[in-house]
């Protein structure tokens, strides 16, 4: 059978001795990592997981990603719903022989203004679930206050430096390359989840970043149009038209 009779080791590299073996032990539980059937016994496995906390929040998962979303006007009720589902969980993870990492778990506010945040802690058993300001959701970091200004101040030292590969290959390679690695270092990064972001009021910073790219590839000065030059390169004019373009798709 393929999940019988499977056994595993651990290996220690080390190159100053002698690599170190344990010894081989059989697989009890789990199948073997980067198996193409592994994601599939997965989804199989939690598959029951959303229906115990359907009723009560909103869960989203995405491969191994879960997250729980609660909506409620009512504070008491808001409070008790959490405990609700944090004590079904625990269940859920007890009967299934899992254990709930309290290194990756975190717990969110979404407020419009940071003074409206609401004193809440959040407990499985009796470890403590951070609470968090910002957190990483499918390579988007989104904060509490939804401005994304995290997201893009982490964006902007990616395009520094994206603009600093262009300028440091201008003299050697063609415009044509340099559109390539415009595409490759920039507008991947920028494009990448630009639907939910793209209309932050901190987006300009984004827009200036990508503009220097721009002038970069062309030799162009800081005070030329970027107008006539993404024309040029047949580019969409700012990273705005490129959020319309994703939106209308």
């Amino acid at each position: 059978m393929y999940l019988n009779d499977r056994y595993q080791r651990v290996l220690i590299k080390n190159k100053y001795s002698k690599h170190c073996f344990s010894e081989w032990e059989k697989v009890k539980h789990g199948d073997p990592q980067g198996s193409i059937l592994g994601p599939l016994f997965y989804l199989l496995y939690i598959n029951d997981l959303p229906g115990i906390i359907n009723g009560i929040s909103k869960p989203t998962i995405f491969a191994d990603d879960i997250s729980i979303i609660f909506i409620h006007s009512n504070l008491s009720d808001f409070k008790d719903e959490i405990n609700i589902v944090i004590e079904k969980i625990s269940e859920w993870f007890q009967s299934n022989s899992l254990m709930l990492n309290f290194n990756k778990t975190h717990f969110i506010q979404f407020m419009a203004k940071p003074k409206l945040a609401i004193d809440i802690h959040i407990s499985c058993k009796v470890n403590p679930i951070n609470n968090t300001c910002s957190i990483n959701f499918l390579g988007l970091t989104l904060d509490n206050t939804q401005s994304w200004k995290t997201l893009i101040d982490q964006l902007s030292p990616k395009l520094n430096s994206a603009s600093y590969i262009i300028r440091s290959l201008r003299s050697v390679i063609s415009t044509k390359n340099l559109r390539t690695i415009y595409f490759l270092y920039v507008h991947s990064i920028i494009a990448y989840g630009i639907i939910c972001w793209g209309n932050s009021p901190y987006s300009s910073n984004i827009v200036k970043l990508q503009k220097r790219a721009i002038r970069i590839i062309m030799i162009a000065s800081n005070r030329v149009s970027c107008h006539e030059l993404f024309k040029k390169l047949t580019f969409f004019h700012s990273i705005h038209s490129t959020h319309c373009y994703y939106y209308c798709l």
